[in-house]
């Protein structure tokens, strides 16, 4: 069927169909991150508790988390076209709903269907470039999909702290969501005229059922760790994690009822019993798990612990994004002659940068935008030589015909990772600032930040011993 869809679309037209999806793709990257820069003046204008704050992050990534791998399913049975053009619309919607919030609860609703419908929209970019690139131009287009994506990081940081800076016709942070509005419009329109047809692949199934216990029982597993704090950790937040394990229990238990019955699962559940994929997976959850949260609780400290002003908050980040491709750039080539041994580097690299990070802190009572960009880089590069060989590495460990599968549960458990990361290292940074100081909050958040990461080198080394 690929070389089919490949032969039925032109050579031209399917580089403008890959810039039409790539678009998509840099829309919901940017995204990611341009929240991160808005989120203070979010919590200043709603008056929002700490606990909402990481809600908005963290729904949309356990939303999409979630739905991800239904999302791929889906396009398979109705056509690539039908579900990306579905995600766009529906992405779009709710980008205009965020904006148009006017309560902490709202944004958090908006923010769970965009979520929701971001994971209808990015699973057919990957399948519509293996659909049209089934020949020697695969790898120049993937290499324009891993560019687009590394540069979504710098442009949502820079185009946050523009918006909410200029304040455009008085929205404020509302236009970092408004943004999204005509964007959307475009790329549904160029979807509409260019993107061809795909027929359904045979035998596809949904695992509804696996879909909603999968989210209900993150949901109760990391929502209490959003408001633990606010409600001074009562039973109820104990209680409803517990419950959130028995979801999950229950959930593998159907996914295994699911496989007897001959049904499609969510997940394959063979490979939980491979042990050199799941150690790998583990590496995924604690690389993950300090990543997003990362920035959140760096911009939170330069915006309200450094007074720093969102433009130049946003900017911060930059050369680390920056920096971050180049270095995604290298471990690619790296990673063909010295294996995961690149990762383990790159984790290294990341604990140094955080040291630095205390360093320069610890010794400036205020240090300026300009030094935190510098020492920020060291960070940036060391995430870049991790993540672009990281799911390679993973997923070279799984048998060929496995690898779809392997691919979903690694994109799922990178998002829950970042979910989790956000409400629990946030929880302990917003309890710190609120009793004792922004500084000391932050340094917390660093050591947990060097633990995971930390982590992550262990199991890494742990899975090379399997693979050898």
């Amino acid at each position: 069927m690929h070389q089919i869809v490949s032969n039925s679309v032109d050579s031209s037209r399917r580089w403008w169909v890959l810039a039409t999806v790539v678009a998509a793709q840099f829309m919901f990257g940017v995204d990611a991150f341009i929240v991160n820069v808005a989120i203070p003046t979010i919590a200043a204008e709603l008056h929002t508790s700490a606990a909402q704050i990481e809600a908005v992050i963290a729904i949309y990534l356990i939303a999409y988390a979630t739905l991800v791998i239904t999302g791929g399913r889906l396009g398979d049975i109705y056509g690539t076209r039908n579900v990306f053009m579905s995600g766009v619309l529906g992405f779009t919607v709710a980008s205009l709903w965020c904006g148009l919030a006017q309560s902490g609860p709202e944004l958090i609703a908006a923010r769970l269907a965009q979520g929701a419908t971001a994971a209808l929209m990015v699973p057919q970019v990957l399948a519509t470039i293996h659909l049209l690139f089934a020949d020697a131009s695969r790898g120049r287009a993937f290499g324009i999909y891993g560019i687009v994506l590394g540069l979504a990081g710098a442009a949502g940081f820079m185009l946050g702290g523009i918006l909410v800076t200029l304040d455009l016709a008085g929205l404020g942070w509302r236009a970092v969501f408004f943004v999204n509005v005509p964007f959307g419009a475009i790329i549904l329109a160029a979807a509409w005229r260019i993107m061809p047809m795909v027929p359904r692949r045979a035998g596809t199934r949904l695992d509804i059922p696996g879909a909603i216990a999968l989210f209900l029982g993150l949901l109760c597993l990391i929502g209490p760790l959003l408001f633990g704090h606010e409600v001074h950790w009562s039973p109820w937040v104990w209680v409803t994690m517990a419950a959130g394990v028995a979801v999950i229990a229950a959930f593998l238990r159907l996914e295994r009822a699911v496989a007897h019955r001959g049904g499609m699962p969510l997940i394959d559940l063979a490979l939980l019993s491979d042990a050199a994929f799941m150690r790998g997976l583990t590496a995924v959850f604690f690389f993950f798990f300090a990543n997003l949260s990362f920035y959140l609780v760096m911009t939170m400290f330069m915006q309200k612990g450094l007074q720093i002003p969102p433009l130049q908050a946003g900017l911060v980040f930059v050369p680390l994004a920056l920096t971050f491709v180049v270095a995604s750039r290298h471990s690619g080539e790296r990673a063909k002659h010295r294996g995961t041994l690149v990762l383990i580097e790159g984790c290294a690299v990341q604990i140094a940068g955080l040291a630095a990070l205390v360093a320069a802190i610890e010794w400036i009572d205020a240090p300026s935008a300009i030094m935190l960009s510098l020492v920020l880089t060291i960070f940036g590069y060391g995430q870049g030589l991790v993540m672009a060989p990281l799911s390679s590495a993973v997923l070279s460990t799984v048998k060929p015909s496995s690898t779809g599968a392997g691919s979903g549960m690694y994109g799922t458990t990178a998002q829950i990772a970042n979910a989790a990361g956000v409400a629990a290292i946030g929880a302990v940074f917003f309890a710190i600032e609120s009793n004792q100081s922004s500084r000391l909050a932050l340094f917390a958040a660093l050591a947990l930040f060097a633990l995971s990461i930390t982590a992550c080198a262990a199991f890494l080394t742990w899975m090379r011993r399997v693979t050898g």
